[in-house]
């Protein structure tokens, strides 16, 4: 497979950060250092080895960003691989919750982890665990436990009390369908659910790397992780002292921790070593970033159709959010910026195991919903 990622456009030059090359490699046909205005028009020639026909790097500009961004040139079909992997983790979140007595809160449990959704998450975990060397079904569990605590957490999020949302991928939230009490009962049940499920439900893996990933989805959690980012961002509404180191801190512990437990899990129960595990840590704090500023942006930027959920709901709450706190144009810098940095991670890996996650911070950084 032939990739080039993360052309830096800085200074009037550009830079090449990872370059992976189909045999025969020849990385001394690729300067890592050219004036811009002497390649912008010119045309990047693929490796001889490739059908791809030649692209102009103006082509490859990405709007209102600093960065000029390669595409994988052949071999991964990431719709494909997005929509089958999907597939699995439904097939496996249907059967972790069987429709069974007590009935209403059965319903409810499913009604929100059923209700659709892009996988993201359980997504990374397989893929990181494939990365590795794993095989997916050592992963399942963990992809399934990080999916029910995210669907917790959007039932709770959703809540009077919290966020006051009615809509959530695109139907009626979780109370507004079964009530309050029954709602905040089946975050409990989903938030327990998962931790016992990650415990037995394990395949061929080792009980302490079990353990360790217990631990990751524990801590992404709990009063360091998931909800220290939810006090900190209910204390702060309508506050004017929200700066933006504070507003990192509330993304990274409300949204990106457990990102990364979902991709240091899967790198984990896939047998990865230490410097591996910690590769993937910091992709996934990158992209868990990343995926906080994309929803600030489009927040802003599209309609409650298009999103699935209420628009424009942090502006009526007075939150700080990177739009508000940067301006639109910056923050979708930073973002290709967060997006470059994920990448360069990835050069530690094989070229052809990394593309899923390489795909998947692209997806991150361009979804539209």
């Amino acid at each position: 497979m032939a990739l080039l990622s993360s052309i830096s456009i800085k200074n009037n030059s550009f830079y090449h950060k990872n370059i992976f090359i189909s045999a025969p490699p020849n990385p001394a046909k690729y300067p890592q250092r050219i004036h811009l205005s002497s390649i912008i028009n010119a045309t990047y020639v693929v490796p001889s080895s490739s059908s791809t026909p030649p692209i102009t790097l103006q082509q490859l500009l990405i709007p209102e960003t600093n960065l000029v961004q390669f595409p994988v040139l052949k071999g991964f079909e990431f719709n494909t691989y997005m929509s089958e992997k999907a597939k699995l983790v439904n097939e496996a979140l249907e059967s972790a919750i069987p429709l069974q007595e007590p009935l209403k809160i059965h319903e409810a449990m499913r009604y929100s982890l059923l209700a659709g959704g892009k996988r993201v998450r359980p997504i990374l975990c397989l893929a990181s665990c494939e990365l590795v060397g794993g095989m997916e079904v050592c992963a399942m569990a963990m992809a399934s436990a990080v999916e029910m605590v995210h669907t917790m957490s959007l039932i709770h999020d959703d809540l009077p009390c919290m966020d006051n949302d009615d809509l959530r991928r695109g139907k009626p939230t979780n109370h507004k369908v079964y009530g309050e009490e029954t709602a905040v009962l089946a975050g409990d049940a989903l938030l327990s659910l998962a931790f016992e499920h990650l415990a037995t439900r394990t395949i061929g893996v080792g009980p302490g790397r079990v353990v360790q990933a217990i631990s990751e989805l524990g801590s992404a959690v709990g009063s360091q992780g998931l909800v220290a980012g939810q006090i900190v961002d209910l204390c702060s509404e309508g506050k004017q002292d929200v700066d933006l180191n504070k507003l990192e801190y509330i993304h990274v512990h409300k949204t990106a921790k457990l990102l990364e437990a979902a991709v240091v899990g899967g790198a984990l129960l896939g047998g990865g070593n230490s410097g591996e595990v910690e590769k993937v840590r910091k992709y996934a704090r990158y992209i868990g970033l990343l995926f906080q500023v994309v929803d600030d942006i489009l927040d802003v930027t599209k309609s409650s159709e298009e999103l699935g959920k209420t628009a424009g709901k942090d502006l009526v709450s007075d939150k700080a959010t990177y739009p508000k706190l940067m301006g639109l144009e910056k923050a979708k810098v930073f973002a290709g910026e967060l997006l470059e940095k994920a990448v360069e991670e990835l050069a530690y890996f094989d070229a052809g195991k990394a593309a899923p996650l390489y795909h998947l911070a692209h997806y991150i950084a361009y979804r539209q919903n």
